[in-house]
């Protein structure tokens, strides 16, 4: 099988390309996609808040990863972290009005990248892509 053209290779290399893509366009506000998905997840929040749990969980990524992201948004002073008042063995982190600054700006970045990237489709090809790209999230899932 030629790995290059089957589905999952297709799929590996679209994803490398916008990322790549994403962490480029992102680089000169010194952010990255997993820094973005930290803001992103914090943003969807109607507080703002979650617990560093429910990042790592929302990540997929381990303790130790989600902490050494949050660790570095907030010395970029995007996020804050605190315990929770209730418990203190629950870390709570908060996006900054500065966070949410540049999670407006980094979804400018992704939409455009999108556009781009489905720019070559008809808009009944781009909403067949996307109950196919569902249908294939859903069988994993």
């Amino acid at each position: 099988m030629d790995r290059q053209n089957s589905c999952g290779g297709l799929i590996k290399q679209i994803h490398d390309a916008l990322e790549r893509n994403a962490n480029n366009a992102m680089r000169p506000m010194g952010m990255t996609m997993a820094q973005f998905g930290v803001l992103l997840a914090l943003h969807c929040e109607e507080d703002g808040t979650l617990s560093l749990k429910a990042l790592e969980q929302s990540l997929r990524v381990a303790q130790s990863t989600a902490a050494g992201i949050v660790a570095r948004l907030e010395q970029k002073k995007l996020v804050e972290s605190f315990g929770d008042p209730e418990d203190r063995r629950v870390k709570l982190v908060r996006i900054t009005v500065a966070g949410e600054m540049c999670c407006r700006q980094a979804e400018k970045n992704m939409a455009q990248t999108e556009r781009e990237l489905l720019s070559g489709l008809t808009e009944a090809e781009r909403d067949i892509l996307l109950v196919l790209l569902r249908k294939m999230r859903d069988t994993l899932q």
